[in-house]
């Protein structure tokens, strides 16, 4: 169909409703009698339940929130000793070659849990301070 051929059809006429009895929509311009929504200035939130207790009150209430941050993976330093000799350089890659950590693109962190005598060459991991002060 091309636009020449096109044919206009008549559109319905808007009612202008509650403007008194001698036109359409006269009286309770189809609001219905009585009641709150029959009110001009009615406006009600859509979680209204005719006063009824609310679903979202009655609902328990979840207490402290979840963090979005990403936390880092927990390395103890008594399983690089296990695992790693001293001259070995450690970054994140080799840790989860290794099998101490689950994914390799997550941050580590390395934490001391006891003392060790091995100096370590540790590059691209979040350190605790005690774990800086025995590999150094």
């Amino acid at each position: 169909m091309k636009l020449h051929q096109l044919s206009i059809t008549k559109q319905k006429k808007k009612i202008r409703l509650g403007r008194g009895n001698a036109g359409k929509g006269g009286t309770t311009a189809g609001r219905g009698t009585k009641g709150q929504k029959s009110r001009s200035g009615y406006n009600l939130p859509k979680r209204f339940e005719g006063g009824q207790t609310s679903l979202i009150q009655k609902l328990p209430k979840v207490k402290g929130f979840k963090s979005i941050k990403n936390k880092p993976q927990i390395v103890k330093i008594s399983q690089l000793d296990k695992v790693f000799s001293p001259d070995d350089k450690i970054n994140s890659t080799l840790l989860y070659k290794k099998g101490l950590v689950e994914n390799k693109k997550k941050q580590v962190k390395i934490l001391a849990d006891k003392k060790i005598n091995k100096k370590l060459n540790i590059s691209g991991c979040l350190m605790s301070k005690k774990v800086e002060e025995t590999i150094k």
